[in-house]
């Protein structure tokens, strides 16, 4: 099992930069570096890939809606490029909040696009000439669009690989079926391993039916907080938070995956008192309705041997990379208990 660390969204670039070498030198297979309103992940990643020389590089994740298909091609082959073939391209729909609130562009068919964008990213890496007719992109863009003067263009570069990893974060299950079909990796949010067959074993299990063998097997990453710790009590409040935001805020009343998510692990009345108290603008009161069992079952939180044994209900469920959010306070905190958990996975 690959392990890895998820950055924090508001973390200055310099700072981070020596703290990754650190768990580079730790044994950490994987960083991964968030992009949802903050600095954007590419310059962070670029900087990361001239401070480290070994650990994968991941977005996690890219929006498929602010970029263009071969700008997305483009900017993974460069990074690419610039580490040595160590990047690995994360990309996702997000949601109408943040895509129509912040980019100010359309959310419409996420699932269409995700597969035109990996085809569309996989011709550019090959080195062939643009030439795709979708359902969305239409590349060279024709007359009828535009004004006829586009013609198919072939990246300059020579990419280091034709084939770099993409993994899609996904909820749905016509979208986790799609992502077990065309995508190496799948990122999932709030992995609870008791519940994941239950929720996605049919999609996933459907689109490995259609799965390329060339693909290879898909690897299944996720990203549960990691408290190392003799006191779990004292550690749970530090996720509710989160749960609260995705679970109560992310969305509106009828349109949240992350509460359908929730809901669909068991928790279907506790989904909509967090949502309701979140929306009414009560938050702390939504945080506090986050129940322990739901905060234990998508973490890792508990002395080292409970951790392990989380970690095996984890592997049992199919994972195969842990990207985790590592709560510590401090840098070197972070390191200790990275390095630590390192050594506990083997």
């Amino acid at each position: 099992m690959r392990v890895g660390m998820f950055l924090n969204y508001a973390g200055g670039f310099r700072e981070v930069a020596d703290e990754v070498a650190e768990l580079e030198r730790a044994g950490l297979d994987l960083i991964a570096v968030p992009e949802a309103y903050s600095f954007d992940a590419v310059s962070q990643l670029g900087f990361l890939a001239a401070r480290t020389s070994t650990i994968t590089l991941a977005s996690g994740i890219f929006q498929i809606y602010t970029r263009t298909p071969t700008l997305t091609a483009m900017t993974a082959a460069g990074l690419d490029y610039v580490s040595n073939g160590r990047f690995e391209l994360g990309i996702g729909a997000s949601g109408p909040q943040v895509i129509e609130g912040f980019h100010g562009v359309r959310y419409d068919a996420p699932l269409g696009r995700t597969r035109e964008i990996i085809e569309i990213c996989r011709m550019v890496w090959r080195r062939e000439p643009v030439v795709y007719e979708g359902s969305r992109y239409h590349i060279p863009l024709p007359a009828g669009e535009g004004t006829g003067l586009g013609k198919p263009l072939k990246l300059i570069n020579h990419p280091v690989r034709e084939r770099i990893p993409i993994t899609v974060a996904s909820l749905g299950p016509k979208s986790v079926e799609q992502t077990a079909e065309i995508a190496d990796g799948w990122l999932p949010m709030f992995f609870h391993p008791e519940r994941a067959a239950g929720v996605w074993g049919d999609a996933l299990a459907a689109g490995r039916a259609r799965r390329s063998a060339e693909l290879g097997p898909l690897d299944i990453v996720a990203s549960p907080a990691l408290a190392i710790t003799d006191h779990p009590e004292a550690v749970l409040p530090l996720v509710k938070p989160q749960l609260a935001l995705y679970v109560g805020g992310m969305g509106a009343r009828g349109k949240n995956f992350y509460n359908d998510l929730i809901a669909s692990f068991g928790f279907e009345a506790e989904a909509a008192r967090i949502q309701d108290l979140y929306l009414d603008g009560r938050k702390d009161e939504a945080i506090a309705a986050v129940p322990d069992e739901l905060v234990r079952a998508v973490s890792l939180i508990g002395p080292a041997s409970h951790v392990a044994e989380r970690v095996a209900a984890f592997a049992e469920a199919g994972v195969t990379s842990l990207t985790v959010t590592p709560l510590a306070r401090t840098s070197a905190e972070r390191v200790a208990l990275m390095s630590g958990f390192r050594a506990l996975v083997g």
